[in-house]
This record gives C-alpha cells, structure tokens and sequence, in this order.
C-alpha cells in the first residue's frame, strides 16, 4: 500500500526539481531566470525575473519535499500555489498539453492536493521523524493555503498593458 505514494512522489517530485532547475538555471531545455522573466512579465508578473525566481524556487522545493516525503502538506500547498498561476497562463488554451493547455498544471495541483490528504506513506522522512501529517484537517488546510496563496499572486499581476516578448516557445510549468 505504500509503495503506489512513493512511486507518485518521487516522479512528479523529480519532474518538478526538473521544472524548477529550467527557470532557475536554463538546464534541461529551460530558459534561466532572465528568459523565464521575461515571458513572465509578458504575463503581467512583473518585474519578471522576482517572479521566476519565486516560480523556480517553489517548483523545486515543492518537489525537492515530495520527493523526499518530507512536511508533505506543506509541499502540496506550494505546489498547489504555483500551478494555480501556471494554471491561469494556459486557461485559454483548452485542456490539452499538446495545444499550451492546463491538463499538466491541473494535474500537478491535485497530486499535490491529494498528497496532503493522504500524506506521503510509510518510505518517507515524514514516517521516519513520527509525524503523522494524514488527514482530512492537514489536506484542507494545506490546500486551501496553497489555493490563498496561488490566488493573492495571481492578483498581483498587471493585465492592463501586457508586454510583448516576442515569445511563444517558453513553457510555464
């Protein structure tokens, strides 16, 4: 029974770290905090570059927790945050990832969500240290920060006059 949240921990907590090393850095395809800023500011996130390295920083740390089964709750309720704002540069483009849709940044919430619900199992660091961070109480609150946070970001952008970058080919998530 707890071999199933390990395997989803470690791969969407891997592919997340991924994530955020391709804002922070431009490894893996990605484009460093000046490329990220940038299409970010053209989203109205601005200045551009405080807001990738808020982006790489939580989709790393997120990960980095998930994977390690470590605080869990507090790992959804960052992942949940950042993919509400990645959610939101990829609602007009309809759900699929093929088309720049949100299937992925939706797909990502809810694994985060889900696993402050259901914690992250017995081969974590959270089972190891004896906190028991399961429950409907630590998934509710979890989730609900982690949307009031996600959400007060999202406020703060600036869609009055959006920046053109000249830039299609930079994903968000």
């Amino acid at each position: 029974m707890d071999t199933g949240p390990l395997i989803l921990r470690l791969v969407v907590g891997l592919l997340l770290v991924g994530h955020g090393v391709q804002k922070l850095f431009g490894r893996f395809g990605g484009y460093g905090l000046a490329g990220t800023g940038g299409y970010l500011a053209g989203l109205g996130y601005r200045p551009g570059v405080p807001f990738a390295l808020l982006a790489g920083v939580s989709e790393q740390g997120s990960g980095l927790l998930l994977a390690l089964g470590l605080g869990t709750p507090v790992a959804g309720a960052l992942l949940v945050a950042t993919m509400v704002n990645v959610y939101a540069g990829h609602a007009g483009k309809g759900p699929w990832n093929s088309d720049g849709g949100w299937e992925l940044p939706l797909l990502y919430a809810l694994v985060g969500a889900a696993l402050a619900f259901t914690g992250a199992g017995a081969f974590s660091l959270d089972a190891a240290l004896g906190w028991d961070l399961t429950g409907n109480g630590w998934g509710a609150a979890a989730t609900s920060a982690g949307l009031a946070a996600g959400l007060t970001t999202l406020l703060t952008r600036h869609r009055a006059d959006p920046v053109d970058t000249g830039r299609t080919d930079v994903a968000t998530a």
